[in-house]
């Protein structure tokens, strides 16, 4: 849980809560800008319009819900002390949303080791992550989804959980990512393909 003043945690109960996607983009501004002008209950605002949505993303990278909830502390932190530097022409959803995943591609590359798969694995062969134990036979669908993304690399995985778990659109994966919505596009569709395949091939083994 964020932990914040109280000041911050009455503003943020005053404020309804939005949580489609990056909200409303002129109201992030407004808040970002109140915080600028010393108005540190504003920031209360953006914590608890985002927190929800950023944790569940970060569960999905990490799997390790005490982990997203670190990484996700972490993001607010780092976002607060360099708020001076965001560019208020852009949208500071995408800007709190690429620090998050930033933070835990680092923590994934720290945490586990890199291997190469064989070559019928995939249009990137190379960059792919050990992962945990394959899940027991007539495992939930859940989890077996969980173990099947672990196998894509983290740029591609990105994507996926962005786009197809969590609902952003492409143009906001796009803002994001720092990248033009059609390498998204195309990163997505590789993805997809990845997944596919893998997940295929993991149903045509079962007995």
């Amino acid at each position: 849980m964020i932990k914040l003043d109280r000041g911050a945690r009455n503003a943020a109960r005053r404020e309804p809560v939005q949580e489609e996607c990056l909200n409303d983009p002129s109201s992030d501004a407004r808040l970002v800008e109140q915080v600028r002008t010393g108005q540190r209950e504003a920031f209360g605002v953006l914590v608890t319009r985002y927190e929800k949505k950023l944790e569940r993303v970060l569960r999905r990278m990490v799997r390790d819900p005490e982990q997203a909830r670190d990484l996700a502390q972490e993001t607010f932190l780092r976002v607060y002390q360099h708020l001076d530097q965001f560019d208020a022409s852009r949208r500071f959803g995408p800007w709190l949303f690429r620090v998050a995943m930033n933070l835990a591609v680092d923590w994934l590359r720290r945490r586990r080791p890199m291997i190469r798969l064989n070559q019928d694995s995939g249009p990137d062969r190379s960059g792919y992550e050990v992962v945990q134990p394959d899940p027991r036979p007539g495992v939930e669908l859940a989890q077996e989804v969980r173990y099947v993304l672990e196998q894509l690399p983290t740029h591609y995985r990105k994507v996926l959980i962005l786009r197809d778990l969590e609902g952003f659109s492409c143009s906001e994966v796009a803002a994001i990512e720092g990248r033009r919505e059609a390498t998204i596009r195309w990163r997505l569709s590789i993805a997809r393909e990845m997944f596919r395949k893998i997940w295929e091939g993991r149903q045509s083994k079962e007995p």
